[in-house]
């Protein structure tokens, strides 16, 4: 099944829950970026979904989607994905999942997630066998926008009970994630009060809407 531009199809899910602790539980996903919340960015940034879940409190939105609180509530950003995913109704070949706190992504940084996991790449591994895409910071750190294989997560995911506190790394330890360096400040998040304001003086925009 493929989508937009030949991509694989896929679903969204966007994690904006979290207590936002080191904010004071200032709600991240209403915090506004160049006159835009950080949530209406991020499902700008996966514009090309069939389907949208986000896993956090339910607000106004310009494009349908479902809302959901993970379960357990606040059990961590594994139980979010997963509750996220488990509302997606339909059965597209990818699930890309993004953080509400990486206003720099764009619709291009996840096509670039969707192109990567069909590129060949390290050790072998042939045309189309990777397991899904991270993107790469210039650091080497990965960041929380991923295209995984729908087949593929649903085979790692924990029981309820092992999905509390989990982190997204211990998940798709098991996986074979093809690395997608990021380009500008698309790995950058927003984890303070400086950080948003980082956000906020040096997005740019004028090429955001380019194909």
């Amino acid at each position: 099944m493929t989508g937009t531009g030949g991509l694989l199809s896929y679903g969204a899910v966007v994690l904006a829950g979290g207590q936002g602790a080191r904010l004071g539980g200032f709600d991240k996903a209403s915090a506004e970026v160049e006159g835009r919340t950080m949530l209406e960015l991020a499902l700008d940034a996966v514009v090309d979904a069939t389907e949208v879940v986000v896993v956090g409190e339910q607000v106004p939105t310009e494009r349908p989607v479902t809302f959901v609180l993970e379960s357990p509530r606040y059990g961590g950003p594994v139980a979010a994905l997963l509750t996220g995913f488990d509302l997606l109704l339909r059965s597209t070949p990818l699930v890309v999942v993004t953080a509400v706190d990486m206003p720099h992504l764009t619709h291009r940084t996840v096509r670039r997630l969707c192109e990567g996991l069909e590129a060949p790449g390290e050790a072998g591994r042939q045309h189309g066998e990777a397991d899904g895409a991270v993107l790469v910071g210039p650091d080497g750190r990965r960041h929380l926008a991923l295209a995984l294989r729908r087949e593929r997560l649903s085979a790692v995911r924990p029981d309820l009970e092992g999905q509390h506190g989990m982190s997204v790394r211990d998940l798709l330890a098991d996986l074979d994630l093809a690395e997608v360096a990021s380009v500008g400040d698309e790995h950058r998040d927003v984890d303070t009060w400086a950080d948003l304001r980082d956000a906020r003086s040096e997005r740019s925009t004028p090429c955001d809407d380019a194909p």
